[in-house]
């Protein structure tokens, strides 16, 4: 069985792991950071919004079992996409909306599927949402791993 691999950025990634994690079809989920300038960054350098990475789940998936298609669903339908470098309270660059994809099928169909929403009227702003090539993935601290199911919770309190 040949397994995937998504990543996406929506937020605070504890949030976004543990809707990933419990999805029928996923292998496995890691956090940690993707799309910025520094090397091996920690999360004290993140926090600091200057080394451009983004919070990211990096997502191993079955495609016989969950789609791409059906995982961009759920990446929407969890987050606001249209504000700019902000998810609720939690403001930055390291809280972008993005999908990083692996694929040039995995990029037409994130073009596609954003595309989709837009036109969905489901939002009454642009989405600003980044889909761009996964650079590479930096896994966080090891506390930062499924956060929420450690810490007996099933969502970030916002």
């Amino acid at each position: 069985m040949q397994m995937e691999k998504a990543t996406f950025g929506a937020g605070c990634f504890w949030g976004v792991e543990e809707t990933f994690r419990n999805l029928k079809g996923v292998r496995s989920t890691a956090v940690g950071y993707a799309g910025g300038i520094k090397e091996n960054p920690t999360y004290e350098d993140v926090c600091t919004d200057r080394t451009g990475h983004a919070e990211v789940v990096e997502v191993e998936f079955d495609p016989s079992q969950i789609s791409y298609d059906e995982l961009l669903d759920v990446f929407w339908s969890n987050h606001n996409p249209t504000t700019l470098n902000r998810q609720g309270p939690d403001v930055g660059t390291q809280y972008r909306s993005a999908i990083f994809y692996h694929s040039p099928e995995q990029e037409a169909t994130a073009m596609a599927s954003k595309e989709r929403l837009e036109k969905s009227g489901r939002f009454n702003r642009p989405v600003a949402t980044q889909i761009e090539a996964a650079p590479k993935f930096w896994r966080a601290e090891e506390y930062h791993q499924h956060y929420l199911q450690k810490s007996g919770q099933s969502h970030c309190a916002i």
